[in-house]
């Protein structure tokens, strides 16, 4: 038996968060015969309406699907169906004119997007050149630290070498200023 209904949905934010793509997709699943769907305002709040004509059966699961299940971002305070006597739309129709809708929509996203990318391209680039430099330094730094050992060895070496003459030396101006203090009467 054929049927139609008008479904309302009503919340918060019940547009621009894909309910009409995903009315759309259900009614292809189940193959209904009519629908149609658009963005309505309620008493001050958001609706979508959706009208839907096909058999009893079928009509009966989008009614109950709508009930159920939501886009993700949707903010629903109430779903109201009643029967519809008004002429629906095909199927077909109404998927055409909602692709078109939301290419609008999708068209400036995907353009703000590319953009997006350019830069984040120009960034990658910029920092590609950033870790090859860094790489250079790494290298430079590695071939430094690998001489440090060796030049600590030097270093010591040649401490060793200076430290028993100057030893001797201070030994021997200490034994000169005791000689100078004992010839002047000094202790």
């Amino acid at each position: 038996m054929n049927m139609k209904l008008k479904v309302k949905i009503i919340g918060h934010k019940v547009h621009d968060v894909g309910y009409r793509p995903y009315l759309t997709e259900l009614a292809m699943r189940l193959a209904l015969r009519g629908f149609e769907v658009y963005n309505d305002d309620e008493a001050g709040q958001q609706a979508v309406i959706a009208l839907v004509e096909g058999d009893e059966q079928r009509i009966m699961k989008f009614n109950s699907s709508v009930r159920k299940e939501r886009p993700q971002l949707a903010d629903v305070d109430n779903v109201l169906s009643e029967e519809y006597a008004g002429d629906v739309m095909p199927l077909w129709q109404s998927a055409s004119i909602n692709t078109a809708s939301q290419m609008n929509k999708a068209i400036p996203l995907l353009l703000e997007m590319k953009d997006d990318i350019k830069e984040m391209k120009g960034d990658i680039k910029e920092m590609k050149g950033d870790i090859k430099e860094m790489k250079g330094d790494i290298k430079a730094v590695r071939k430094n630290t690998d001489t440090i050992p060796q030049v600590l060895e030097e270093i010591k070496g040649i401490r060793e070498d200076i430290q028993p003459g100057y030893a001797a030396q201070f030994r021997q101006v200490q034994s000169d200023v005791r000689a100078i203090k004992e010839r002047l009467g000094m202790q």
